[in-house]
């Protein structure tokens, strides 16, 4: 039996000397006790400036630290104990859009390195926007949230949110930065889309609190982003400033409902996000994470919210381009107008020497009172004894694997990414496609053969054909058509094979394409020779892909596993289903569709007048 070095490590870790007389954390739901009231006051009293500046910092930690005493470890370290850092933020190295993720275990011994590095405790927070799959790898793979508002089920949204809870809590994790409460109104938004609930404020605000509600219940804080709505913008504020170009009456009916049902919910934490809203600041160079109009007079005075507020990234191109590095650290002078707006966390200062003292000195020269960073402070402790984290901040390693991946959770995964698939049009019966029954012959051993002009050929477009993506679709199709011919393509691969692609597809009885376009980070395709911020298809292949229809549409189904908006282009399109996701549940679920053996119950969160023609669904059940 083979045992990689990694494995060994972890066993190492589990067997650790002090592990007998560690004290563990018992998540219980999210509650402030009066011991920890106490413990808040006591602990705020102690702290210098410098340690308080320093709780109001997030920086971010990768989970693939196993040599403790490496230096890359041991520069983070310092990091975190020169500046007293208050949280931290779980993330992952990546090759291109591939999220290179670690298991359970060794995200858990990670966190409790990082725990007894530190002074005070730490608030270890996370982007778990598909629950733990989003940073973790052989975990249930949920489905994006846009899945969850075509079910239609507020259950099932907080089922999701204990699960997460509980396994995050497992693992050393105690803040996820969701739920998305942004109303994906702009169908060409390219980094919002379906890590939305939906297109409706109603609708996306009773599943956000929902997962709000279950989230708590089982010990984990929550955030709401990205205030005050990023969900009409046409820019992906990784690259550039984003607007939200409505009046007030559009923030009012469209925008802000989600977060005041969060609010509602007892939501722990606001994220801002880096856009630009005339409506509330007219200033051209405020967005709102910078904007006291927005934070300060809306957020806390108008609609109440008492938690922490958090900035979006401080590295992102929608706040650093606003200030010209001539005129000093970008880093620096954000972090300083961010506390001025009413932030209480700065989130990835790139410039991390920068915001510290650049906060400092704004305190000591009077820009910002001595009162507003105790305020800061004084929230942040209290979410950190809200979860616990002043009575004990180790997780036990021995018990990550009977908390995570448990059988219900992963069945829960699958059936949530089966109800949410949605079968927008059938027009010429594409589906469902016939199972093939190999014949065995007289050596025992067969091969299964397609009659001439019922073969299946699909083609899965991709961002890069090194992912994942695909290969759960391709194994389940094979299991039921061994004779599929299956294409993996890219942008960078799809004019080169477009010809054998189109030969197979003429000669095809039934065509299956998947379009795993999803939204990325400071994600930029080709258009007409222009790179444009997008989360549609590159030229190349959405060139394919018109040829593909031009060819064969009646017998060709087009399968988006993520961003529903793609058949917008290509009104041509006879048979379209939507997962919105490229979860490999999702995967599984439309191909039990194709073949007939569920039936799509999912309706449309959003609004698809070139395909659909339907509005999208608007009730929601309590189930």
């Amino acid at each position: 039996m083979r045992i990689s070095v990694r494995a060994v490590l972890v066993l190492l870790l589990l067997c650790l000397p002090c592990a007998g007389k560690d004290e563990y954390q018992k998540p219980g739901p999210v509650r402030l006790t009066e011991d920890g009231r106490r413990w808040v006051e006591h602990t705020l009293k102690k702290l210098s400036l410098e340690e308080k500046v320093g709780q109001m910092l997030n920086i971010r930690y990768f989970t693939d630290f196993q040599n403790f005493d490496s230096d890359t470890y041991k520069q983070f370290r310092a990091q975190l104990q020169k500046y007293n850092i208050g949280s931290v933020v779980l993330t992952v190295h990546v090759d291109g859009p591939i999220l290179l993720k670690n298991p359970p275990l060794e995200v858990a011994a990670v966190a409790n390195q990082l725990q007894r590095d530190s002074r005070l405790p730490l608030l270890i927070a996370a982007d778990f926007e598909r629950g733990l799959a989003s940073r973790v790898s052989s975990v249930p793979a949920f489905p994006d949230a846009m899945a969850f508002g075509a079910v239609g089920k507020t259950g099932y949204a907080e089922r999701f949110g204990a699960i997460t809870a509980e396994e995050s809590r497992a693992i050393g994790v105690h803040w996820n930065l969701f739920p998305v409460a942004d109303v994906n109104s702009n169908p060409d938004n390219p980094i919002i889309n379906t890590r939305s609930f939906g297109e409706n404020p109603a609708q996306v605000g009773d599943l956000v609190a929902a997962f709000i509600k279950g989230s708590k219940a089982h010990g984990m804080l929550t955030a709401a982003k990205h205030f005050p709505g990023h969900g009409d913008t046409g820019t992906d504020s990784h690259l550039g400033v984003a607007r939200v170009q409505g009046d007030m009456a559009h923030l009012e009916s469209i925008e802000l409902p989600p977060f005041k049902k969060a609010i509602e919910a007892g939501v722990d934490s606001v994220l801002t996000a880096h856009v630009a809203v005339p409506a509330l600041e007219p200033d051209p160079n405020k967005v709102a994470t910078i904007s006291e109009k927005v934070i300060t007079n809306l957020l806390e005075k108008q609609l109440g919210f008492k938690g922490v507020v958090i900035t979006d990234a401080l590295e992102m191109r929608g706040l650093t381009a606003l200030y010209p590095p001539s005129q000093g650290s970008p880093t620096a002078r954000a972090a300083v107008d961010a506390v001025k707006a009413g932030n209480d966390v700065i989130l990835w200062p790139t410039d991390l020497d920068g915001a510290f003292n650049g906060i400092i000195a704004a305190v000591k020269d009077g820009e910002i009172p001595q009162s507003r960073i105790d305020d800061s402070v004084r929230k942040i402790l209290e979410m950190k004894a809200s979860v616990g984290l002043h009575k004990a901040r180790l997780v036990d390693l021995e018990q990550v694997s009977w908390l995570v991946n448990k059988p219900e959770d992963l069945a829960f995964a699958q059936q949530v990414a089966d109800e949410a698939v949605t079968l927008v049009r059938d027009n010429r019966q594409v589906i469902p496609l016939a199972k093939m029954q190999p014949q065995p012959a007289e050596s025992e051993t067969f091969q299964a053969h397609a009659a001439p002009g019922t073969q299946v050929v699909a083609i899965m477009i991709t961002d890069t054909i090194h992912g994942e993506w695909g290969h759960a679709f391709e194994s389940a199709l094979r299991a039921r058509r061994a004779d599929a011919t299956v294409f993996y393509v890219d942008n960078n691969l799809a004019n080169a094979l477009s010809p054998e692609i189109l030969k197979a597809v003429q000669e095809a009885g039934k065509v299956l394409v998947g379009a795993y376009i999803v939204p990325t980070p400071a994600k930029q395709v080709t258009v007409n020779g222009q790179l444009v911020n997008s989360v549609g298809l590159e030229q190349s292949t959405g060139e394919l892909l018109r040829k593909i229809l031009e060819a064969a549409a009646p017998r060709t189904a087009v399968i988006a596993m993520g961003n529903p908006y793609v058949a917008q282009n290509f009104p041509q399109v006879q048979t379209y289903i939507c997962t919105y996701s490229n979860a490999t549940t999702s995967e599984l679920s439309a191909v039990k569709l194709l073949f007939g053996e569920m039936e799509a119950t999912g309706k449309l969160p959003v609004t698809l007048p070139e395909v659909s023609g339907s509005k999208p669904q608007t009730n929601i059940s309590n189930k």
